[in-house]
């Protein structure tokens, strides 16, 4: 795992499409319990060279009921972007993760996580690749029918701040969806 960690660190397949050059973000471990999958990291973390060290990082912690040694401890949670590098701005946000990454590391890292009880889908990107033609219409659907997934996977919505407009409008997410992710989350760590 060590090397492949390493390999993916630096990686520089898709340098030239990159804004602020080439930075992989990962955490894993062999004996990791809990994959997230997410986007890919925004400016902050492409600062920090953390995951997930920003307000989505943040909420998502809330949404867990995990605290931050928890959270950024590999043996529980390997956090695993979409796209491994800040992929540059665009319209209405971040750019899509960059299409390079996932099928190049994902199943190396995977295949290495021999613990793995739970993978957490976040976002259309991820959902999309992992579960293909068994994810609904969109992501609202997707989620509402999360119940489908398990227990493999969780299906989640991306935990940004510029989703506050998607919470108020589905608030069967805080009433239904958490407390299941929660009880889940917690029988897998413990």
């Amino acid at each position: 795992m060590d090397h492949l960690l390493s390999q993916i660190r630096n990686c520089s397949v898709c340098q030239e499409h990159l804004p602020l050059g080439p930075r992989p973000i990962v955490a894993a471990h062999p004996k990791s319990k809990i994959a997230i999958i997410g986007q890919a990291p925004g400016t902050k973390v492409h600062q920090t060279g953390v995951p997930w060290d920003d307000p989505s990082g943040k909420q998502l912690r809330k949404w867990l009921n995990v605290t931050d040694e928890q959270f950024y401890d590999e043996q529980l949670f390997a956090l695993i972007p979409m796209g491994f590098c800040y992929p540059g701005k665009g319209k209405s946000g971040d750019l899509p993760p960059r299409p390079e990454c996932a099928p190049l590391w994902h199943k190396a890292l995977v295949n290495q996580m021999s613990d793995l009880k739970l993978t957490i889908l976040i976002g259309q990107y991820a959902q999309k690749y992992y579960l293909g033609n068994t994810m609904k219409r969109n992501l609202t659907e997707t989620v509402n029918n999360y119940q489908e997934y398990l227990p493999d996977c969780f299906v989640l919505p991306h935990p940004s701040p510029r989703n506050w407009f998607w919470l108020s409008k589905n608030p069967w997410f805080e009433e239904k969806v958490l407390p299941e992710l929660q009880e889940k989350v917690s029988g897998c760590l413990t």
